[in-house]
């Protein structure tokens, strides 16, 4: 049963976020919050378009046209665009990898979700622009996206290389432009990708077809118990990715036992935590060696102290995708709860903090953030409607 008042609190959030051009990050300017964001925008679009309010989803429209009409001509996306002056930021140090797959899944999002076809019409130079890109950030034609530092969602944080979150967000870009209009090319791009993540990201004896030598050895040190979070010429990052593991699930990547040892792993977490799981799993302390890499790694001031923001945080955005995730494979109960988890969380001082502290559970980001909100209406709307398993029926 749907916790109308929570609900109610996050909708209301999504009306106050909303302009003419798009749904901002966040109410308050904070750190270039207060702007139309390809991730964040596309994230709360389409926990608007499930609500099925008709203000949101003109809103979710608007978002849309935004970024696509301030695609760069080369394929790569804002990462955010001024409602104020129109201006366009692309990226600080690095370059956003994952903004051409959200900008496209968010378009087909609106148009399966409404059966308005116009803008599917209008952008297909944009879609086509978006997946060239990616082809070419691959760099060697072996159908993994190389992904910079700060190159994703998680822009204060270490990881680098063959992120596995990245490559999910093309295959699902590449299977929702299919479903709306078949397309033999894009289909075979997507099975090869998948057939490249079974083969890379998880640990098995034998490793005959691995995506490099150096991989063979690293993956000695991986998990046996969920997705590996990705891997580069140096090293592979064995810490649990709680965004690719979800995305896994709800992109039925993994097979039955696969699926049965990641939501284990999810289970002990979260009986662990007895709240919302963190985004990457364990934290990095202090004397750790990733320490060094993760401390300097900030835009304006640093963060990711232990339990902290990207670095064992609790993100209520993410916890919903994974709600949805557990719904969707039949975890009802455990589902319900993590979305009991996102609600209780949302409600702390200010409302709708961006993110948690992994072991205090106090906000510790930015209040009032609407990716926040959108986390809670996804969750409830994986449990009650058919629309949401309609983005990952392929």
């Amino acid at each position: 049963m749907v916790d109308l008042k929570a609900y109610n609190q996050a909708l209301n959030l999504l009306q106050q976020a909303s302009t003419p051009f798009g749904f901002v990050a966040a109410v308050q300017d904070h750190d270039n919050y207060k702007r139309v964001w390809t991730r964040d925008g596309v994230i709360t679009s389409i926990a608007a378009l499930l609500s099925g309010e008709n203000d949101l989803v003109k809103t979710a429209k608007a978002t849309i046209e935004t970024l696509l009409n301030n695609q760069h001509i080369n394929g790569f996306m804002p990462s955010n665009v001024s409602p104020e002056n129109g201006s366009v930021s692309f990226g600080g140090t690095s370059g956003r990898a994952d903004n051409p797959s959200w900008a496209v899944i968010g378009l087909c999002a609106y148009t399966l979700l409404t059966g308005d076809k116009t803008l599917w019409a209008k952008y297909q130079a944009q879609v086509d622009r978006c997946l060239s890109v990616l082809e070419a950030w691959e760099f060697n034609g072996k159908h993994l996206i190389y992904v910079p530092q700060s190159g994703d969602w998680a822009d204060e944080y270490i990881q680098h290389g063959y992120i596995l979150f990245d490559q999910l967000l093309r295959v699902w870009a590449l299977k929702l432009a299919s479903k709306i209009s078949p397309d033999k090319n894009r289909e075979d791009k997507a099975l090869e990708i998948i057939n490249s993540i079974k083969t890379n990201y998880w640990k098995v004896d034998e490793q005959p077809n691995a995506y490099a030598p150096n991989l063979v050895h690293q993956l000695k040190d991986a998990s046996t118990d969920f997705w590996l979070m990705g891997f580069n010429p140096a090293r592979i990052y064995n810490y649990f990715d709680l965004q690719a593991n979800t995305f896994c699930l709800l992109l039925g990547t993994g097979n039955e036992n696969q699926n049965r040892l990641v939501i284990n792993y999810i289970k002990k977490l979260q009986e662990n935590n007895q709240s919302m799981l963190p985004s990457f799993y364990p934290t990095i302390e202090e004397n750790d060696d990733d320490m060094n890499e993760l401390k300097n790694n900030y835009a304006y001031s640093f963060r990711n102290k232990p339990g902290y923001f990207h670095n064992g945080g609790l993100w209520p955005v993410w916890n919903g995708w994974l709600a949805a995730a557990l719904s969707s494979s039949g975890e009802t109960e455990l589902a319900k709860s993590i979305t009991s988890a996102i609600h209780t969380s949302n409600s702390k001082a200010g409302l709708f903090n961006e993110c948690l502290h992994g072991a205090t559970q106090n906000p510790c980001g930015v209040p009032n953030c609407t990716w926040s909100a959108a986390g809670a209406i996804i969750a409830e709307q994986a449990l009650i409607s058919d629309d949401f398993k309609g983005l990952f029926n392929f």
